[in-house]
């Protein structure tokens, strides 16, 4: 059992909400659901994140299972990120968003 699962809420909403709460999770996830990506890839199609901000988003989410950072023996060193099955199953819950937002800027816009 890792740190993360024991302290993870009973709730299952909550639980949800501790492993993609913060924005640039959410951002990662929907740039990565297409496919793998390099840190500079990512870093650009996220937004304005940190370096430092994106490693520990990355980290945490490496962590929790959601993806899977492989390193390739190159010169220079190449590093992607990939989610795993874990992770593509938050994909309804991304388009449950999405749908959302677009519903709402319709009604303000």
């Amino acid at each position: 059992m890792t740190s993360a699962e024991r302290t993870l809420p009973a709730c299952p909403v909550e639980t949800t909400l501790t492993l993609i709460s913060d924005k640039w999770k959410v951002l990662i996830l929907r740039d990565l659901l297409p496919g793998a990506k390099r840190f500079g890839e990512l870093r650009r199609s996220v937004g304005p994140v940190s370096q430092k901000v994106l490693t520990s988003q990355l980290r945490q989410m490496e962590d929790s299972g959601l993806l899977v950072r492989t390193v390739y023996a190159e010169v220079p060193p190449r590093v992607e990120y990939r989610l795993t099955e874990l992770g593509h199953s938050l994909e309804p819950i991304l388009d449950a968003m999405r749908a959302w937002g677009e519903g709402y800027q319709a009604a303000r816009g």
